[in-house]
């Protein structure tokens, strides 16, 4: 007659011709199989708020591949030269596909997304203004990717849009949500070079300036609800107008 004691001890004992368990059993955290014996609980996911994400498909690329946008490279000096009139194309269709360029890193896409970009907004004048709904979301695709290059150029692509027409900056505050969120990441990531030179700044690159600089265009240009959806958003945000 087997006690119940040696039943129970007999249960713990590995099958025969199994494996010998090597370590401890993995298991996941904040279960209750981590408060077992013998196991080891897997460290928490890193959360990767830096890590850059590129959109799988790039539309201004296909664009121009099938030949849909009047712009081309010039034979002589490597210039991009346009084959229409921009004061009478139609913004609507043009202008966000060329703004879909701004996640682009290589030439010659990069170039002709961003020197389109700069000369419809030169040149738009009042055609700019109905198309703001319609640039939301590329710049927020640009902004997503957290590539430092592309989010320079997206920066700098945004002050000249909010400059190019003076309604403009009061139209942007409804879309603070989809645009700053981002910003507020990097908005205090500056380099620390100790004695050293930061040469970025003279240039022009420095993200962290860059943002600052943005937010405060924003709140320049964006009436008198701009600063309050500002600090909401970001709130080491502090008024360039109220100072």
């Amino acid at each position: 007659m087997v006690s119940g004691k040696e039943f129970r001890s007999s249960l713990r004992k590995p099958l025969p011709n199994s494996r010998k368990a090597k370590g401890c059993r993995v298991v996941p955290a904040f279960t209750i199989q981590a408060l077992q014996k013998g196991t080891c609980v897997i460290p928490p996911p890193k959360c990767n708020a830096y890590k850059e994400e590129f959109p799988k498909v790039m539309k201004f690329r296909q664009n121009y591949l099938r030949g849909n946008l009047p712009i081309s490279m010039e034979a002589k000096g490597g210039k991009v030269s346009w084959k229409a009139d921009i004061a009478k194309l139609d913004f609507h269709y043009y202008l966000p596909m060329f703004f879909e360029g701004l996640c682009e890193t290589e030439n010659p896409y990069k170039l002709f997304a961003q020197q389109g970009i700069h000369d419809m907004l030169t040149h738009g004048g009042p055609k700019i203004f109905p198309c703001i709904p319609q640039l939301i979301i590329p710049i927020k695709d640009a902004l997503k990717t957290k590539n430092k290059e592309v989010m320079c150029t997206t920066l700098r692509v945004l002050q000249h849009l909010i400059k190019s027409n003076d309604r403009i900056g009061e139209a942007l505050v409804p879309y603070y949500r989809q645009i700053l969120p981002v910003l507020n990441l990097f908005k205090e990531k500056n380099v620390n070079c100790g004695d050293e030179i930061d040469y970025s700044q003279m240039r022009g690159d420095n993200l962290a300036d860059l943002i600052n600089e943005t937010l405060e265009i924003l709140e320049m240009y964006g009436g008198e609800d701009a600063f309050i959806n500002i600090k909401y958003l970001i709130p080491t945000y502090e008024s360039c107008m109220m100072n």
